[in-house]
């Protein structure tokens, strides 16, 4: 079969996250004992009234093919959520996509959006799985590098103008910003929005981590500001540790909504209909699970800085959402990925090196505090020792 595969193909690589995990087995068939500070993965149990929603759709028989655009009752609970929760208004008959995950969204759009070498705005750090989708949609990407400012990563106007092309065609924006933990305010998202209606752009806004801010940041989402040029793309995964339901949903103008319809019902006919409702009782319900694992979020993230904090040449940038802390580390001179490997041969911790995340992230280290307990204290003791052995 040499030969025979796509030069579309050729063009995708394998996720860092995946990458890494490679590396973490061949290291343990070797012998070593590893903690992971890696995946954003959440270590709670989906809240048992969404598992118990779930059993009662499957005795029902809820079994069959969903509705390819999303069974209606979800799709009105999105758009009631959308109402209640961050000031926004869409038909859920011709605004509202539900879709196997926020991954599967994010493909639908760039797929119906874009056409061969158009060019996609990508902040950079940034979660290195959006590239692929952009490259299968024979789309190119245009990087804007930012910057730690008072220990944030910002990314601002001139930035963003200084990357722009005659053939940009969409701003990917991920708002909590994952990895770096910055939550957009408003003054820097009326300044995106003004940027993106200036070139008339589109604003791809990927806003899973939208529940985990901590104070004083809040969410807020750009589609309240560039309403009529933006997608929102969402999912229950972090929200409600739902990682392993793969259900998500999408709104935006109704002829966007439309192409990516186009483009589901070809690669995936959406959700199986018990999921859809469970998730119709995840956002109609109590919100109370999703504050009590932000309030636990907030401890771990306490704990994470109290951990590192003064450890010659790191630096830690405390995250405004999300649940992954970055370290700076660029003081040591070295490459991220070489201190990477170190901690985790020498010292038995796995992170992710910032490189990943674009050249912007060189310098950086992410740690994931999505799981907490032991994993996160043992964890955090070896990075502790391996951050100070530099």
């Amino acid at each position: 079969m040499t030969g025979t595969v796509s030069s579309r193909v050729r063009l995708l690589r394998p996720t860092a996250v995946n990458s890494i995990l490679a590396e973490v087995r061949k290291a343990q068939a070797e012998g070593h004992k590893l903690v992971s500070l890696m995946r954003g993965e959440p270590d709670f149990r989906t809240p048992p009234h969404i598992v118990e929603a779930a059993e009662q759709a499957i005795r029902k028989g809820r079994t069959g093919y969903p509705d390819n655009r999303g069974e209606l009752p979800l799709r009105d609970a999105v758009a009631q959520k959308l109402q209640r929760e961050n000031g926004l208004t869409y038909n859920p008959a011709t605004e509202i996509l539900i879709t196997t995950g926020a991954t599967f969204g994010i493909y639908a759009a760039l797929m119906a959006l874009l056409e061969p070498g158009d060019e996609v705005l990508l902040p950079e750090p940034i979660y290195d799985a959006y590239r692929s989708p952009i490259a299968l949609a024979g789309a190119v990407v245009r990087t804007v590098p930012c910057q730690i400012v008072h220990g944030r990563f910002t990314l601002t106007r001139h930035q963003l103008e200084a990357a722009i092309t005659p053939r940009t065609r969409i701003l990917l924006l991920n708002t909590p910003w994952n990895p770096t933990g910055t939550v957009f305010n408003g003054p820097e998202l009326e300044s995106i929005a003004a940027f993106v209606q200036q070139h008339n752009l589109v604003l791809l806004s990927d806003e899973i981590y939208e529940a985990i801010t901590f104070d004083p940041h809040a969410h807020i989402s750009p589609a309240s500001l560039l309403r009529d040029r933006s997608i929102l793309i969402n999912s229950f995964s972090k929200t409600y540790a739902m990682t392993g339901w793969r259900i998500g949903y999408c709104a935006g103008p109704a002829d966007c909504i439309q192409a990516m319809f186009l483009v589901l019902q070809q690669s995936s006919r959406g959700p199986a209909t018990f999921v859809q409702d469970a998730a119709v009782v995840a956002l109609n319900a109590s919100q109370q699970c999703v504050a009590d694992m932000r309030e636990e979020y907030a401890r771990r993230r306490a704990l994470v800085h109290q951990s590192l904090d003064g450890i010659n040449g790191c630096r830690i940038l405390n995250p405004e959402g999300g649940f992954f802390s970055m370290a700076d580390v660029r003081s040591h001179a070295r490459p991220s990925e070489e201190i990477r490997r170190r901690l985790m041969l020498q010292h038995g911790v796995v992170v992710v090196h910032g490189s990943a995340y674009g050249p912007a992230g060189e310098g950086t280290l992410r740690v994931s505090f999505a799981s907490g307990g032991d994993t996160l204290q043992r964890g955090l003791e070896c990075l502790r020792q391996g951050l100070a052995a530099l």
